[in-house]
């Protein structure tokens, strides 16, 4: 089977088309700027020149049909034409309580996820707009939605829910949901098979360092309990989102600075973090640049990041009675050398031994930058959520054949 995968943004729509036969990428490209008159279509097939294209893309319904006929062009194509690809999968941020799984597109599931619009307003309308312009192109191809939040649907009740008024549980699903979710599975199964030990019999720490970021407890193969909550503002401090703080500080600032509901919100999720902290940047290699020319706020911001991340952890190995294994993945997590040292540098009450030249080798496989003495495991793996995603696609479809 071929099968695209999607990930559609407001003004933005990411693809890659893999052949299931050996899991190989056979194209990726990213569409920017849709809705206006200067788009830009960058399209690489696997093992040949990538391609950029700028032209008028208004709406996600031309930018799919410029990315099949990029699939499916002479030059720069990589299949014959549209009927191979098989299937359709997409990634979308909120499935609620109504998804612990992936599923197959039909129109229940399309009104369920616009149900959710209100739990992730960035994102679930623009999941929807990719699922409407994959029909409109390809309207006979089956579709799957993988859902951020399903791997964490299995964390117990004393885990999810807030300590508020059941109400607004009972009325409005105010609730934990998590999010990363496909990474996190994606990189827990990794570790286990690396290790070659059943992941029934591992707790897992799985840290997603990126520009968001979520760690997640993992027992048994299931997620029990991860930072983010009812949004991705909630747990760690991130590239520009606030993550844990008092939810009084919300209301007094609004008041001292008579801020409106939106400007506020803007505030914690686009102008907080190692951004609002550095006063430079929320990229964690600038912050470090930074530090390393002795710049004080680089240091605070990342001591800030780096204390948090350390916090959740400890708190995680205590929800666990123990921890087996803990793993580094996304942008800052696979590539911050000094971050991954200074946080394992103060586990050495858990077990935890560094390697250090281990930790400085930079590697797109999975490995092990903990030493042979450790009685954890510190694992870097590079997460893969499109993978995950083609993968369930490709299990749904291929169960609608049986």
């Amino acid at each position: 089977m071929k099968i695209l995968v999607i990930n559609a943004g407001s003004s933005s729509l990411k693809y890659q088309l893999y052949d299931m036969r050996d899991e190989s990428v056979l194209a990726k490209g990213l569409v920017e700027r849709i809705g206006m008159d200067s788009s830009i279509v960058t399209h690489k097939p696997s093992g040949r020149a990538e391609v950029t294209e700028v032209s008028e893309i208004l709406e996600h319904t031309t930018a799919i049909r410029k990315v099949l006929a990029l699939l499916t062009d002479k030059e720069h194509g990589v299949i014959s034409s549209v009927e191979d690809i098989d299937a359709v999968g997409h990634r979308v941020v909120h499935g609620g309580e109504y998804f612990g799984e992936s599923a197959l597109v039909d129109g229940d599931v399309k009104t369920k996820i616009r149900q959710l619009f209100d739990l992730a307003p960035l994102h679930n309308p623009a999941s929807m707009m990719g699922i409407k312009a994959a029909e409109s192109n390809m309207p006979n191809v089956p579709q799957v939605v993988v859902f951020d939040t399903a791997f964490h649907q299995s964390m117990p009740e004393h885990a999810y829910l807030y300590a508020i008024p059941r109400v607004l549980y009972s009325k409005h699903k105010v609730r934990r949901y998590g999010a990363h979710g496909t990474s996190h599975e994606y990189v827990s199964k990794t570790a286990a098979e690396f290790l070659n030990r059943p992941i029934e019999d591992l707790k897992i720490i799985s840290c997603h360092i990126g520009n968001g970021a979520s760690i997640t407890a993992v027992k048994e193969g299931r997620s029990i309990d991860t930072s983010m909550g009812m949004t991705p503002l909630e747990g760690l401090m991130m590239g520009t989102r606030s993550g844990d703080l008092d939810p009084a500080i919300v209301p007094y600032v609004m008041n001292k600075e008579e801020l409106t509901v939106n400007e506020v919100n803007s505030m914690l999720n686009k102008h907080s973090g190692l951004l609002a902290i550095s006063g430079i940047s929320s990229d964690m290699r600038e912050i470090t640049d930074g530090m390393s020319k002795g710049d004080a706020n680089s240091k605070l911001a990342f001591d800030m990041y780096e204390y948090r991340l350390r916090k959740y952890i400890g708190s995680y190995a205590a929800l666990m009675n123990g921890v087996d294994v803990i793993v580094f993945t996304a942008g800052v997590g696979e590539n911050s050398v000094v971050l991954r040292k200074k946080v394992c540098e103060n586990l050495t009450y858990l077990g935890v031994e560094l390697d250090e030249e281990l930790n400085e080798i930079r590697s797109g496989e999975p490995r092990r930058i903990s030493s042979a003495n450790s009685k954890v495991q510190v694992l870097v793996i590079p997460t893969n959520e499109e993978l995950v995603i083609a993968r369930d696609t490709n299990r749904i479809v291929q169960g609608l054949k049986s």
